[in-house]
């Protein structure tokens, strides 16, 4: 489709998480692409610079690309409706919704989605309640093995896979030292999926299931973003009617979510074709080897194309 052009775009990338570096490799792809699709861009920091130039330049359109907090917990957004600025991707409070991995999965739940059972468990519980008998409960009512990650972040960042008991309490440390709040999930095997859905103004769409193949079966942070580690497929070497049952799925758990323009949903797909949903994502990589872009490619479009009509389709909720 081919959208008006809004004349002035700002992509923001950086602040100051965990995730600081890939957001800002993500917002200089972002920039280069919307700006060899035409369009004036400019490429700036969240920090405190930024509400002074808002007020001052008034860009037509805001394009975040900030990864984990303040991007993806509903506060740049939320500043973003204050100033008056509209932007590109999930409201805030969508966006606090798909924040909190334990809140997606209660809603997804409450939609009939299925995704892994699982628990949370705050710092401060596992601590005043005598952590290893704690963890001895979670283990018998889950069963091994499990996947601990923090409740918050993104990037594989804190997250790990449990085998055996032994392994459960270094697992919980490593994540609490990324969030005060800890999901348990149990594992489910199978082929790991992501699918990215856009709305480009004609009602959300899934593009090509991305298959992901980590060497090790441990899609961390490396793994993510140092080219050659991991082997992506898209689309998935899945049968065509679990092709299509992914893509309806990514788009109804975007729609449960309440999320707008683009998303990415990261899903297991076992044995037996059974979908399993693990995560959304509201502020999805654009790196070089991040999956929505592979996912754009696949689908036969150009990156500036896409990021052009989301661009221009939020300019126009400010008009």
């Amino acid at each position: 489709m081919t959208a008006e052009v809004p004349p002035r775009v700002l992509v923001l990338a950086g602040g100051l998480s965990y995730e600081r570096d890939v957001s800002l490799r993500s917002g200089r792809r972002v920039a280069d692409a919307l700006a060899a699709a035409g369009l004036d861009v400019e490429l700036r920091d969240v920090d405190v610079t930024l509400l002074p130039y808002l007020s001052a330049e008034r860009p037509d359109v805001v394009f975040p690309a900030v990864h984990g907090s303040p991007g993806e917990d509903g506060s740049l957004p939320g500043v973003l409706d204050v100033v008056g600025v509209p932007y590109v991707g999930a409201t805030a409070r969508a966006a606090r919704l798909a924040w909190d991995k334990a809140t997606t999965k209660s809603i997804l739940s409450d939609a009939g989605i299925a995704t892994p059972p699982w628990v949370t468990l705050p710092h401060s519980t596992f601590s005043e309640l005598g952590a290893q008998s704690l963890l001895d409960h979670i283990v018998a009512r889950l069963g091994l093995p499990l996947v601990v990650k923090p409740v918050h972040g993104g990037s594989g960042l804190g997250v790990a896979a449990v085998r055996s008991a032994d392994a459960l309490p270094a697992a919980m440390v490593g994540a609490f030292s990324y969030a005060p709040t800890v999901l348990i999930e149990r594992y489910v095997p199978g082929v790991d999926v992501a699918v990215s859905v856009l709305d480009e103004g004609d009602g959300p769409h899934a593009l090509p299931a991305v298959e992901i193949e980590p060497p090790d079966g441990n899609y961390d942070y490396a793994a993510r973003y140092t080219a050659g580690i991991t082997t992506w497929h898209c689309p998935a070497r899945l049968p065509e009617k679990v092709l299509d049952e992914v893509a309806e799925t990514a788009v109804r758990v975007h729609a449960s979510l309440g999320l707008r323009d683009l998303s990415r949903i990261d899903m297991i797909v076992g044995a037996d074709g059974d979908i399993q949903v693990l995560e959304a994502n509201t502020a999805p990589g654009m790196t070089e080897t991040s999956l929505l872009p592979m996912a754009v490619e696949a689908a036969g479009r150009r990156l500036g194309s896409v990021l052009h009509n989301l661009a221009a389709r939020a300019s126009g909720r400010g008009r």
